[in-house]
């Protein structure tokens, strides 16, 4: 696992001295993802920067920006390839150097051209690649987002970098996106490809791009996709239940065979979850030793999964680490958000996935995690929760549903509800006047998509907050995507697939991993894995009565049922009380009328008024406050909002 940068600058302003220089500057902005080495190289108007995490060949034959023994193409490589070893006995090329997996990815690209060598990729990765004879930069994301790599042009140069602070360097006059903003007040997070600069974006999951390096300033690049998961969907419909499980079952092991490989020592992350225990039960299996497992506990039990972990650990026979975390810990943690994320990012259970990273480094240098088991088998409550309610509502006439959204939300029914519980409607325990709201909210909604949507929101109306904003097209509301007549279930976890994974859940994991240098490795979402699970008919898939049915069958075989059968409970914190208590003066310093005022992206009368509302204990708007928050940490972290 590395961070790469790189830039081209345009003809009139090629000077490979400088451009070294400025490559290096931008790549020290990358330390904390390859504190192992560094590397730089430039010719004419190109030039390409690396930080190292040495995780496999740990010798200099791994040092990059690598060149083709041709000397044709030169590399910086994020990522792991983990069919490395079969794809390089398949080459030509035999005089290798080095054992590392970039080098046989440059030596793939050489023999066959970047489209057809991606094609051939098993892992995760985001990469540049410069073509010396025919002056191409060509630049590649992994098939489900897993590596992230930002790209755009910056004054008179195109720059690229895993992360989107290290082109600070090469610009100060990045503008803030202000339907970025919209957007992620939605969702507290910004789908791509889009991020918060105008002039910034990010490559798409299973994208490439090309640049011709003598383009004019401001020349759009070509962009390809080499995989869409909508190819993939139901081609294995012909399948009966026991067959579908032996073949994942054996896509499972292999996958997690494959990201065993390391010259670093490695653990798994443990939750006692589904997911994240079937992980850590195929690692065990394929080893000789005990596997480190690593969890966090949290004195809330709420939030509190680690004596499930440590059951599932003892069952297994893992070398178990569990760590418990208390409050003063978690909210030391809290100001390092905003720099953990290069942009705006408003999930807070990226706290203790940093915390559980941060953990884990102290004894390996690469961990597995479990994410992805909900978005393939349709793992999240939201899911039945939407199909049901929708299925309930969707007959009764607009007018009418218009009429009760604007009486649960109206604030007489508010106050009367405010401290009834609303235990009977289903979900998380909660006042029955929270529960109303959403309802109503929900209830507004004139179709499944739009629904859904509004389920997958925070702010539900950014536009009554944002000033002068519209918001992003996205999976969630561009009905482009959804020409075919997926059901709704399908339909659903496909728009998670490629918004909600790629730009919340992949980033927060990637993110908070490398902030201390380790890797996270995902399994569950080796493209063969994806492409098979996302073959099968539906009912193979999750049934109503038993989520993700198939994982738990194959789970059964390692863990007993008892151990793991159990409510779904998410990874977060309690923002509710804590922007009551200990972090009530941070939220009243970020939250400043005139400070935001002053900014001129929000309108700071609504923000206050959820602020006192919540502050009173009338309602717990935690969730979009926590994004204005984050909003504003970073706009104090880069800079004032008219430049970075």
């Amino acid at each position: 696992m590395c961070g790469l940068a790189g830039l081209v600058q345009s003809q009139r302003q090629s000077h490979a001295d400088a451009n070294l220089k400025l490559v290096r500057a931008m790549a020290d902005r990358l330390h904390h993802r390859g504190p192992d080495g560094q590397g730089a190289w430039s010719e004419a108007n190109v030039a390409l920067a690396h930080r190292r995490l040495s995780v496999v060949d740990l010798s200099e034959a791994g040092h990059q920006p690598m060149k083709s023994h041709d000397g044709r193409w030169v590399l910086a490589f994020n990522g792991e390839i983990y069919n490395a070893r079969s794809l390089g006995e398949s080459l030509r090329f035999s005089a290798w150097r080095g054992s590392s997996d970039t080098e046989v990815l440059v030596e793939a690209i050489a023999e066959q051209g970047v489209k057809a060598a991606v094609d051939r990729l098993v892992g995760m990765f985001a990469f540049a690649v410069f073509d010396t004879v025919k002056q191409e930069l060509w630049l590649a994301r992994d098939r489900l987002g897993i590596k992230p790599l930002y790209y755009g042009w910056a004054e008179n140069a195109f720059v690229f970098a895993s992360e989107l602070h290290a082109l600070r360097p090469c610009s100060n006059q990045l503008t803030i996106n202000r339907a970025a903003v919209a957007t992620f007040l939605r969702h507290s997070f910004i789908p791509g490809p889009a991020s918060i600069f105008n002039e910034i974006k990010k490559l798409l999951p299973g994208n490439l791009l090309c640049l011709d390096t003598n383009a004019a300033v401001n020349t759009a690049p070509e962009l390809h996709s080499f995989w869409s998961l909508n190819d993939y969907v139901e081609m294995n419909d012909d399948l009966d239940e026991r067959t579908a499980q032996t073949q994942l079952h054996e896509l499972l092991r292999q996958s997690v065979k494959d990201r065993l490989i390391a010259d670093v020592p490695l653990g798994g992350f443990l939750s006692g979850g589904i997911d994240s225990s079937l992980v850590c039960a195929l690692m065990q299996e394929q080893s000789s030793q005990p596997v480190q497992t690593f969890t966090i506990g949290f004195d809330d039990p709420r939030y509190n999964e680690a004596q499930h972990a440590k059951d599932v650990a003892q069952h297994l026979g893992t070398r178990h680490t569990e760590l418990y975390i208390d409050q003063q810990d978690m909210l030391a943690a809290v100001e390092k958000l905003p720099s953990l994320c290069d942009e705006p990012f408003a999930d807070s259970s990226l706290l203790p996935t940093y915390l559980v990273s941060r953990m884990a480094r102290r004894e390996v240098t690469v961990a597995l995690s479990g994410d992805g088991g909900d978005e393939l088998f349709w793992g999240y409550n939201r899911y039945r929760t939407a199909e049901q309610f929708w299925r309930r509502i969707r007959w009764v006439p607009p007018l009418l549903r218009g009429a009760a959204s604007r009486l649960f939300v109206h604030p007489a029914t508010q106050t009367l509800t405010r401290n009834v519980p609303g235990g009977a409607l289903g979900g998380r325990k909660g006042p029955l006047s929270q529960k109303l709201r959403t309802a109503g909210e929900l209830l507004s909604a004139d179709g499944h998509r739009a629904f859904y949507e509004s389920l997958m929101s925070h702010w539900r109306s950014p536009d009554e907050v944002c000033i002068d904003s519209t918001e992003l097209v996205t999976p969630y509301n561009d009905r482009r995507h959804w020409t075919q007549s997926f059901p709704e279930l399908q339909r659903m976890a496909l728009q998670d697939t490629l918004c909600y994974l790629p730009d919340d859940i992949l980033t927060k994991v990637d993110r908070a991993s490398m902030a201390v240098s380790l890797e996270a490795r995902v399994p569950l979402l080796d493209h063969r894995v994806v492409e098979f699970v996302s073959g099968l008919p539906g009912h193979l898939r999750s049934r109503p009565d038993e989520p993700k049915f198939l994982l738990k069958r194959i789970l059964n075989e390692y863990v007993p049922r008892q151990l793991t059968d159990r409510p779904k409970m998410g990874f977060g914190v309690p923002l509710e009380t804590w922007l009551r208590g200990p972090l009530r003066e941070w939220g009243e310093h970020l939250l400043e009328p005139r400070r935001i005022a002053a900014e001129g992206l929000i309108d700071p009368q609504p923000v206050q008024q959820l602020w006192q509302s919540h502050q009173s204990g009338q309602s717990n708007n935690a969730a979009r406050l926590w994004a204005v928050m984050m909003l504003e940490a970073w706009l104090e972290s880069y800079g004032d909002s008219s430049g970075v």
